[in-house]
C-alpha cells in the first residue's frame, strides 16, 4: 500500500499531504485546464450530501430553486461601479461568438448580483410581489492568479448563491441572520467543523454590500479559512437597478436585498481539519457511505456464510437509512481493503469473519481512534448508531479544541507580530481607521477576519496606532 497510501505527514508537509489525500482518496484530479479540477464521484457525493441538507433548511423558509445564465454582459456588470471595481480582476471575459466579434464583453458569472437583479426590477411591482427568496446552484469562474489548490481555491468552483427581495430593512436582517444560523448548524452538525461568526470590516466586506457576515474556521496550519458569507446588500443594488415597489402606504420604495453563499471549499475544509496521516476521516453525517462491511474468509464454505450474513447486514442498515458499502471484492485482501477504506475516510469499518459466525458478534473499527469493538450480532443497529453518533461528537470536540487554542489575545503590535507568525485567530483592539488595517495586512500578511457580532470590552489601545480603540477584532492569515 506503500504506493497508494499517504507518503508524508501531515504534521511535516501539510501541502504536500493534502494533495496526496486529494488525489490518492479520488476525490479529485487535476484538468487540462489551468486551476481546474474534476469533482470525482466521491467528492462530488459529498457536496450532493450538503445540497440536501441545505435545500431542506431554506425550503422550509419558503426559498425557491432557479438558474440564471453564466454569461453577464459587461454592461450590466457595470452598473455597479464598486461591485464592479471588486470582481474585475478576476472576471474571465467572452469576446467571440463563433467566428463573430461580439458587441458586448460577456462575463463568465464571477458572481451573480447584477443578472439576477436585473431581472428583478422587471418581477417587483407591489408589495405584494415580495418577499422574493431564490437560490441557484451553480458553477463560478474566478481567474485567479494566486496559486491554487484542490476545493480551496481554484478558477472554477460550485457553490450556491441565495438571493432575496423585501419590503423593510428588518425583513431583510431577519433573513440574513436566519441564513447565518442554518450556515452554522450545516458546519457545526454536519461537517463537524466548529466556526467563529462575525461582520467583515467595510475594507474586507463584499464590494457593493450593506454590511457582510461571516463564518470562520481554523484550518491545521493556523491558517483561517471563510467558510460561508451572508450580505446584507441594504439598498445599493435596488438604486442602481431600479428595483421599486408600490409600497402599503401608496408609496414607491427600493426594495432591500441580500445575497449570501457556500462552495465547495467546505470540502477542503472537511479534508483539512478531520484528516490525518492515513488520510481522509470523514463525518458520519457528511460521507457518502457511513459505514464499509469487510468480510473475511479463508475458504469457500467459509465465504458462502460470511457473505450470506454480510448481505444481511448490508439490508438492514439500508433499511434504517444508514448509507452503507458491501467491499465483496475477491481480489483484495481484508488488508489491503482495511487500508483502502481508511484513506477514503470511512467513517466505521464492521469486519464479519468466521470467527465472527460462530460467537455471533461483529467487530465495529472507528477510523477517528482506530479502537475495535467486538459487539453482538442482535444489537448491531444500536450499537452503529450510538458509535456514529460517538465519532461525530469526537470530531467536533477535538476541532472545537484546536480552535480554542489558537485564539491568543494581544495588547502591543511586538506582540501581535511575534503571534501571528505562529498561526491562528489573534484577538486584539482596533481604532476603526483604515490606515491601521491595511498597513497592518502590508506588513504581516494578516487581516481582519471578522468583528464579533457580540460586541467585547475593549482591553487596550489600538493595536496599531496607539489610540483609543473601538472594536475588538479577530486577525489571521487565510486561505
Amino acid at each position: 500500500m506503500s504506493e497508494l497510501g499517504i507518503t508524508v505527514k501531515k504534521s511535516e508537509d501539510i501541502s504536500e499531504w493534502y494533495t496526496q489525500v486529494v488525489i490518492k482518496s479520488e476525490l479529485a484530479d487535476y484538468a487540462p485546464v489551468h486551476g481546474c479540477i474534476v469533482f470525482r464521484e466521491y467528492s462530488y457525493a459529498i457536496w450532493e450530501n450538503i445540497q440536501r441538507y441545505f435545500d431542506e433548511r431554506i425550503r422550509e423558509l419558503g426559498h425557491k430553486n432557479v438558474y440564471f445564465p453564466c454569461l453577464i454582459p459587461e454592461s450590466l456588470l457595470a452598473m455597479e461601479a464598486e461591485h464592479f471595481k471588486g470582481f474585475k480582476p478576476e472576471c474571465a471575459w467572452v469576446t467571440i461568438g463563433g467566428n463573430s466579434v461580439l458587441s458586448e464583453k460577456l462575463a463568465i458569472r464571477p458572481t451573480s448580483e447584477t443578472i439576477i437583479y436585473a431581472l428583478l426590477q422587471k418581477w417587483v411591482r407591489s408589495w405584494r410581489d415580495l418577499p422574493i427568496k431564490i437560490n441557484q446552484w451553480c458553477n463560478i469562474i474566478r481567474w485567479e492568479i494566486k496559486s491554487t489548490r484542490p476545493f480551496l481555491r481554484t478558477t472554477e468552483f460550485l457553490w450556491q448563491e441565495g438571493h432575496t427581495a423585501h419590503e423593510n430593512l428588518e425583513d431583510a436582517e431577519k433573513e440574513v441572520f436566519d441564513i447565518l444560523g442554518i450556515y452554522r448548524e450545516l458546519m457545526e452538525d454536519l461537517l463537524s467543523i466548529p466556526v467563529l461568526l462575525g461582520r467583515k470590516s467595510e475594507k474586507e466586506k463584499f464590494a457593493g454590500a450593506y454590511y457582510t457576515l461571516t463564518l470562520e474556521a481554523i484550518m491545521p496550519d493556523g491558517r483561517a479559512l471563510q467558510m460561508g458569507t451572508v450580505h446584507n446588500l441594504g439598498q445599493n443594488f435596488s438604486k442602481v437597478f431600479n428595483i421599486k415597489f408600490l409600497g402599503r402606504d401608496g408609496k414607491y420604495h427600493y426594495a432591500w436585498t441580500t445575497s449570501w453563499g457556500i462552495s465547495t471549499r467546505l470540502i477542503g475544509a472537511l479534508i483539512m481539519v478531520h484528516g490525518d496521516d492515513k488520510g481522509l476521516i470523514i463525518p458520519p453525517k457528511i460521507a457518502p457511505y457511513q459505514v464499509v462491511i469487510v468480510p473475511i474468509f479463508y475458504s469457500n464454505e467459509e465465504k458462502e456464510n460470511v457473505f450470506r450474513i454480510a448481505h444481511e447486514l448490508k439490508s438492514i442498515l439500508i433499511r434504517e437509512k444508514i448509507r452503507v458499502m458491501l467491499d465483496d471484492r475477491e481480489w483484495y485482501t481484508p488488508g489491503w481493503k482495511f487500508n483502502e477504506w481508511e484513506l477514503k475516510g470511512i467513517p466505521l469499518r464492521i469486519e464479519i469473519g468466521p470467527r465472527d459466525l460462530k460467537e455471533k458478534t461483529i467487530t465495529l473499527v472507528r477510523r477517528d481512534t482506530g479502537e475495535r469493538i467486538v459487539i453482538k450480532s442482535e444489537s448491531a443497529i444500536s450499537e452503529v448508531k450510538k458509535t456514529l453518533d460517538e465519532i461525530h461528537s469526537h470530531l467536533y470536540n477535538r476541532a472545537k479544541g484546536f480552535l480554542k487554542e489558537n485564539i491568543l489575545t494581544v495588547k502591543s503590535y511586538d506582540e501581535f507580530k511575534e503571534v501571528i507568525t505562529k498561526g491562528g485567530f489573534v484577538k486584539a483592539c482596533w481604532c476603526l481607521k483604515n490606515e491601521c488595517e491595511e498597513r497592518i495586512k502590508d506588513e504581516t500578511g494578516a487581516t481582519i477576519r471578522l468583528i464579533p457580532l457580540n460586541k467585547e470590552e475593549i482591553f487596550s489601545k489600538c493595536i496599531y496606532c496607539n489610540e483609543d480603540a473601538k472594536e475588538v477584532v479577530y486577525f489571521a492569515k487565510a486561505y
